[in-house]
């Protein structure tokens, strides 16, 4: 469950961007689930029991395995806020990572393919 701001904002943001569907918004509870093929996710606005500051309280980055890494890449690239770009890193994965409407960190990837060479970075 991630918090937002503005859910509506988020909700479009999920389904214009990364074609996710909404099954489930509740305003009295100012909630939603949505999904895009094996991946769920829940928004929720912030509740008075734990403080918020308005800001993404996540340390890391919600990570997303793919096979067509490379599509979503050409899709994204221009619709999104890009943390780093497309490349294959030492680690095995060809991957990219973009910033959704509040803050958080999304990355996309996909384990290396044989044959396929690591980026070279500057």
């Amino acid at each position: 469950m991630l918090w937002t701001n503005d859910i509506v904002e988020t909700m479009n943001f999920y389904q214009d961007r990364l074609d996710f569907v909404l099954d489930e918004y509740s305003t009295d509870w100012g909630w939603c689930h949505m999904h895009n093929e094996a991946v769920n996710i829940m928004f929720a606005l912030p509740n008075e029991h734990t403080p918020y500051n308005g800001q993404p309280l996540m340390t890391g980055s919600l990570y997303i395995y793919l096979e067509e890494v490379d599509a979503l890449w050409e899709k994204l690239k221009t619709r999104t806020n890009t943390c780093y770009e497309i490349a294959n890193f030492p680690h095995g994965m060809r991957e990219f990572a973009v910033y959704d409407n509040n803050g958080y960190m999304l990355q996309f990837g996909r384990e290396l393919k044989e044959g396929e060479a690591v980026t070279e970075f500057e």
